[in-house]
């Protein structure tokens, strides 16, 4: 399976404390989430909003646990803002990674989302327009050029919710933007949810996924959502999303094609839930026991 030295895993802090949701987790302190990532067996994780900002604090703190930073969202604008704007808080962005030491940086965009509004999020996906396609693709090059700079890459997020959420939207993307300067985050769960084939997208895609979030979904909360005209965090706070091993998606196709393409990079487990009704550290658990399991890792 995985050459060990190839890969990393890592886990998102958003089972912890939601950052669209600050009630999700608000007893949750940084050092209890970051300590419980480390006790389930994790070296790296993702940045949050409860996350130290000062470089040499966020370092002491996850060089104590043996974690380090794998990544950190960035939510662009290139659809609705001058890229002006969206290219300065980047740098920022950018340049905080880079003291982290991470090597690639995710990006959605986040121009027209439904992701925080109260409509359904199966029925009202955003859909770009000819300029909107210019702007994203022109922006993403843009900001690929910026990460270089430091070398390192930039990931794009498909995402519910978001202009970017089917394969047709990805196979879109991908075509339209420069191969060297753009890559992919693959995310299961965003779509299997949107009822993609994860599989399929991974396939094509390989050459250019350079980062990987490990998200399932239980189909039931999922049917439910789409019935009932959920809104994306009505159906985060329902527990459409989970832990692999612990909903519908079968990972193991996953990991053999990653395992057989020699796939360098993250493996992050990403599972945002209410922890008053999963408790982070048992799921955190479960998560690593079913990739050691079922990846080899």
């Amino acid at each position: 399976m995985f050459k060990k030295e190839c890969v990393k895993l890592g886990i998102a802090p958003i089972a912890w404390t939601n950052d669209d949701m600050p009630e999700l987790g608000s007893e949750n302190t940084f050092e209890q989430c970051i300590s419980e990532m480390a006790l389930a067996g994790f070296t790296g994780t993702e940045l949050g909003n409860k996350y130290p900002r000062d470089v040499s604090k966020l370092k002491k703190a996850l060089s104590l646990r043996n974690m380090e930073v794998a990544s950190a969202w960035f939510s662009a604008f290139l659809t609705t803002m001058p890229l002006e704007e969206t290219e300065q808080e980047f740098i920022k962005h950018r340049d905080f990674l880079y003291e982290m030491g991470a090597k690639v940086i995710v990006v959605s965009e986040q121009g027209h989302s439904i992701q925080k509004e109260n409509i359904s999020v199966l029925d009202h996906k955003p859909v770009f327009n000819k300029e909107d396609w210019e702007k994203l693709t022109k922006g993403l090059n843009k900001l690929g050029e910026l990460a270089q700079e430091k070398e390192m890459d930039i990931v794009f997020h498909h995402h519910m919710g978001t202009g970017i959420q089917t394969t047709d939207d990805i196979d879109k993307l991908m075509s339209q933007t420069d191969p060297s300067l753009v890559y992919l985050l693959f995310d299961t769960g965003h779509l299997y949810f949107s009822g993609e084939d994860p599989l399929a997208v991974l396939k094509r895609y390989l050459p250019r996924i350079k980062h990987v979030h490990l998200k399932d979904v239980r189909l039931d909360i999922a049917s439910r959502v789409k019935q009932a005209g959920l809104s994306f965090l009505d159906a985060v706070k329902e527990g459409v999303f989970t832990v692999p091993g612990d909903g519908d998606f079968d990972f193991e196709p996953v990991f053999k094609w990653l395992a057989d393409s020699d796939y360098r990079g993250w493996l992050l487990v990403e599972a945002e839930q209410d922890p008053a009704k999963a408790n982070p550290l048992e799921y955190a658990q479960i998560a690593r026991k079913y990739i050691k399991h079922k990846a080899g890792i």
